[in-house]
Formats: C-alpha cells, structure tokens, sequence
C-alpha cells in the first residue's frame, strides 16, 4: 500500500507540472519596422527684404516702496488680520528690487511702562520681518528698530490714536 501511495504521488507531482509547464503564456516578441524616411524636395523660399529688428528692453516695473504701516493688537506682537494683505503687498513689491535696504519701524501706543513699550516695539518689528523673510525676503535687508512711544502719529489721548500708534513703519533704508 505504501509503494502504491509513493507511485501515485509522484505520478501526481509530474502532472501538475506539466500542467504548469502548459499554462505559461508564452510571449510572442514582434519586431519593430524600421521607420521610412521619405524625403521630400527643398523648396526655396521667395526673397523677402530683410527687416531690421530693433531690440527693446523688457519693461521693468518700478517699485513702490510708499507703504501702509502695518497694525497690531493691544499689548501684543501678533499682526492683525488686515495687516496680512499690507505685508504681501510689500514683499511684492520689495522683490521688484531685492537689493534694497529697509528699515522696520517698531512702535506702541503709551499704556504701559517704557521698557515694556521698548521690548513691545521691538517684538512687532521683528514679527513683520519674520513675515517678509516666510515671504521669501532677504532678512540681511531688514534692520529692526524699536522706537517705543516715543514717536506717536497720533495722541494718545483717544483708543483711535491708541490703535494707529500700535504700528511698523517700513522706510527704505538711508
């Protein structure tokens, strides 16, 4: 029974393949014609006078460096909304001409100390020229100054005047 087990199974060994053997596909390879070229008479184009062209330099725009200043929450560094489309305009504007030098402005309204002002100041500077150099802007061309509430556009006197002295202002540099 044993040998006739061992018979059998090795008779179903070579079938199956051989059966495998006959179901590969088999690839038929068909080779490529070559291309025909044919080549057609050169045809002489009629003389035409020569036209003189004049070359003229591309038209380079000139950029604005007169800019908005830009606004800031009470007490605090971060831009405020509308401060956004101010700074893309400028960086805009400052890749017309990426030598240019600029000088960021930093300023606060009066409530609080001097050296809080100071250090307020200084913080919204820098918030604008990180802005510009995420905006693909040199910030070797960006100097920060702080100017506390020393130099306000407006009194202090009303939160209006209080809001437009919570500023940077973006001057080329000298």
């Amino acid at each position: 029974m044993k040998i006739q087990k061992t018979h059998l199974l090795l008779a179903g060994i070579g079938l199956f393949a051989f059966s495998l053997q006959a179901c590969k596909t088999k690839k038929i390879v068909a080779k490529p014609n070559p291309p025909v070229v044919v080549e057609k008479p050169v045809e002489k184009p009629a003389e035409k006078p020569v036209e003189e062209k004049v070359e003229t330099a591309p038209v380079v725009e000139k950029a604005d460096f007169n800019f908005s200043n830009v606004q800031f929450e009470f007490n605090s560094g971060v831009l405020k909304t509308a401060s956004f489309q101010i700074l893309d305009h400028v960086a805009g504007e400052i890749k017309k001409d990426p030598s240019a030098k600029f000088v960021l402005n930093g300023h606060s309204s009066a409530e609080g100390t001097p050296e809080h002002n100071m250090s307020l100041s200084v913080d919204r500077a820098n918030s604008v020229k990180s802005y510009l150099v995420n905006a693909g802007i040199n910030g070797g061309n960006l100097e920060v100054k702080g100017f506390g509430a020393t130099q306000p556009l407006k009194p202090n006197t009303t939160e209006e005047g209080k809001e437009l002295n919570r500023r940077v202002e973006i001057k080329i540099a000298q």
